[in-house]
């Protein structure tokens, strides 16, 4: 496993912590203990999550008032599902929020994770230029617009990095019967926001989250050309990591963070968060919030 000290440092220098929240709301004192930099520490929580939770600035909106809540302060690490997960795995982060159920469940099953709670869900899309040349629009189901996608050997982008998106994509793939492949078919290796843009210039087709397409949909010529199959759904979960597996994660401060995602206040904060007018995120852990 990595050296958790290790990771705080290539954070910082590969540029992996997108936000970093400073400041807790008051002062803290120093357990008798506790040198000043140990007491530090155990108020900051580093949160694995996906990059449509960046992309989207739903976290830049929330974490704030999680900070002025608790005294907590969070970094985050933005990257894809299956990354986030590892991250998890090699207790190098404290707390994943991320969107792919089937390994949600095996990380805990696994024993890597403890507590998962509903948090959210928003749906996929499939995004392309406004002439369709694919006539995916014009399909029933998500399966059948990739088919649509593939006979007609348009370009489409593909996250390709193992997020839930990926994950998504690939088993629409599968349902559809195909396995995609040539030089129409492009393979990014990168985040959400990234493969969104690429895609526009490109004109070509991608699979998407709702939520980082409407935070940017005023900068691109893509269209939403299908959308609300069952399939497309797209539930987020927060998991803290396991403190049986590793022992050093701050484990207070993650469920601090399950616990105030799941809670009336950010719930509706959630709600709440809007661009254009458009909701991107519908909370799922109390039900009365809409």
């Amino acid at each position: 496993m990595i050296k958790r000290s290790r990771v705080l440092v290539l954070l910082v220098l590969v540029g992996l912590v997108v936000i970093t929240h400073l400041g807790a709301a008051g002062s803290q004192e120093s357990p008798e203990n506790q040198t000043p930099n140990e007491a530090d520490k155990s108020q900051r929580i580093i949160l694995a999550t996906t990059t449509s939770t960046e992309n989207s600035g739903l976290l830049a909106y929330l974490l704030p008032e999680f900070t002025d809540d608790s005294g907590y302060q969070v970094d985050i690490i933005a990257a894809g599902t299956g990354a986030a997960l590892k991250l998890g795995e090699d207790g190098d982060v404290d707390v994943v929020l991320v969107h792919a159920r089937d390994q949600e469940e095996s990380f805990i099953e696994a024993g890597y994770g403890v507590h998962r709670k509903d948090v959210m869900h928003n749906d996929f899309i499939i995004l392309g230029p406004e002439d369709d040349p694919a006539g995916v629009a014009a399909a029933e189901t998500a399966a059948e617009a990739l088919e649509k996608i593939a006979a007609s050997g348009s370009n489409f982008v593909s996250r390709g990095d193992n997020s839930g998106t990926h994950f998504k994509e690939q088993s629409l793939w599968q349902s559809a019967g195909t396995e995609p492949a040539g030089r129409w078919y492009k393979e990014a290796g990168q985040g959400m926001g990234a493969v969104i843009t690429m895609s526009d210039d490109l004109r070509a087709y991608t699979l998407a989250d709702r939520g980082s397409y409407i935070a940017m949909q005023d900068k691109l010529e893509l269209q939403i050309l299908f959308e609300g199959d069952p399939l497309l759904y797209n539930p987020y979960g927060i998991i803290s990591v396991n403190p049986d597996r590793h022992g050093h994660i701050n484990y207070q401060g993650a469920m601090a963070l399950v616990n105030w995602f799941t809670e009336e206040k950010a719930q509706q904060l959630i709600a709440n968060f809007k661009k254009g007018g458009e909701q991107l995120f519908h909370p799922d852990a109390l039900p009365k919030v809409q």
